[in-house]
């Protein structure tokens, strides 16, 4: 309850200009004293993957003379940031069912988009659009 007052401060619009907003829950006394296998990946290997995913980005946006997905604007998105009709349909009920607003819409691609860029993926998939979507996890848990 005490969350829900405070994020309740938070217009809607405002929140609709953040990219991504997950809850991270609090850490389990077991994660905290070891019991818990590491990570598969280790700092330099997803730093590899960034490193080459940001590649991507420069090299695909070069034309538009922007650096990063996020620099995008609407026109761009729909440019570069083309989804199959899987992923439209799901994306769809997504909206329909959170109440996303456009700018909402605009976010979650630009967030797959990025997603697919650090798998090495050309394509933007249903996965990558579905992962972007879990994202938004202040418009689901607060809003609706």
């Amino acid at each position: 309850m005490q969350i829900q007052r405070y994020v309740g401060r938070i217009s809607g619009p405002l929140l609709d200009r953040i990219d991504i907003h997950i809850d991270v829950p609090a850490v389990k006394f077991r994660d905290l004293t070891g019991d818990t296998p590491p990570e598969t990946d280790d700092s330099a290997t997803i730093r590899e993957r960034v490193i080459a995913a940001r590649e991507r980005q420069r090299t695909r946006l070069a034309k538009e003379k922007i650096f990063s997905n996020a620099e995008m604007t609407p026109r761009m998105i729909r440019r570069h940031c083309r989804i199959d009709s899987e992923s439209e349909q799901m994306l769809e009920r997504a909206m329909t069912r959170l109440g996303l607003s456009a700018r909402a819409y605009d976010r979650i691609l630009k967030v797959s988009r990025t997603i697919a860029d650090l798998e090495g993926s050309e394509e933007i998939r249903s996965a990558h659009v579905a992962e972007a979507v879990g994202y938004r996890s202040l418009d689901r848990t607060y809003w609706t």
